[in-house]
């Protein structure tokens, strides 16, 4: 983080903090009015109300928009959207694995997960695009279509406070992005907040695809510091938050080396995001959330204007 940014960050809400501010629907209101304080322009490009396409009814649309003609014909409900509801349509892809629990600073990065999740949602809402959600852990789960109604964040808020973690509940994010792959059939925005731990190649793979049709893909790859400095000192008894073993070492005797292999884990992501051009945003959970938003959004701009 620059100086300047450094300056501004008075004003912004710790993050330990900010857990405390009540329930999520707040803490997200708190994040984006802070985030919304801090821009000096604004993303929202405008839209009009052209009709833009069919795309078969789901839980949450706007039965108002049903094509009854359509079903007619095709005995199946389809909606018709517009142009001011399909400026943006985002799925946020929320890890809830049970690594996520950890959190060495006050914050888990499971809470700190759904908060930002949360926010992304209410930022894409006040400004008339769609957001819609889906958790996974082992593999897909509790999911959420977009929609751009006002009462939507509402639902969004209660599929996040499903997230739960827990010790045991292993991580499978290729398993995810393949079923979002099924899934996404418009051009749409893929947010990915995850802590990224699944090694497996077709992760970055998967995520290419997705670029390759032509739908964004941004990552949010959150991070406790302790996971990068590994700063326990004397024997330490390290548990395994997704069935692994515990195991009793001395960080001291590892630290070199598990400081090298996250390095070059960390390098490979960028890098694979990079080749990929796929957004990529690594996120300490000890920074303020209003920062992060901000960052993204700034992010957005530049790459519309190349």
């Amino acid at each position: 983080m620059t100086d300047g940014a450094g300056s501004q960050r008075e004003r912004y809400l710790d993050p330990a903090l900010l857990m405390q501010l009540g329930n999520l629907q707040v803490r997200a209101r708190s994040v984006v009015e802070g985030t919304i304080a801090g821009m000096h322009r604004s993303p929202h490009k405008g839209s009009s109300v052209e009709f833009a396409e069919y795309k078969e009814y789901s839980p949450g649309d706007e039965i108002k928009h049903i094509d009854w003609k359509a079903y007619g014909k095709f005995d199946k409900y389809y909606v018709k959207q517009f142009e001011d509801e399909t400026n943006l349509q985002a799925w946020l892809v929320v890890d809830g694995s049970g690594s996520m629990e950890f959190g060495s600073e006050g914050v888990t990065k499971l809470a700190y997960a759904q908060t930002l999740a949360a926010s992304l949602a209410y930022f894409l809402l006040r400004q008339g695009d769609a957001a819609g959600v889906m958790l996974f852990d082992a593999g897909p789960g509790l999911l959420l279509p977009p929609s751009s109604k006002r009462t939507h964040l509402d639902d969004v808020v209660r599929v996040l406070e499903r997230l739960e973690g827990g010790v045991g509940r292993r991580t499978d994010l290729a398993a995810a992005l393949s079923a979002m792959a099924e899934r996404v059939r418009r051009r749409s925005l893929v947010v990915i907040i995850s802590d990224m731990l699944d090694h497996s190649p077709e992760v970055m793979n998967l995520a290419k695809v997705l670029r390759r049709r032509r739908q964004e893909v941004a990552i949010f790859h959150l991070v406790d510091p302790a996971e990068l400095e590994l700063p326990y000192e004397g024997l330490t008894i390290f548990e395994g938050l997704e069935g692994e073993e515990e195991l009793l070492v001395d960080p001291d005797d590892l630290r070199d080396r598990y400081q090298q292999e996250m390095a070059a884990h960390l390098e490979a992501l960028a890098r694979g995001c990079r080749e990929g051009d796929i957004e990529y945003q690594r996120v300490l959970t000890t920074t303020p959330l209003e920062r992060v938003l901000l960052d993204f959004v700034e992010g957005r701009l530049v790459r519309a204007r190349r």
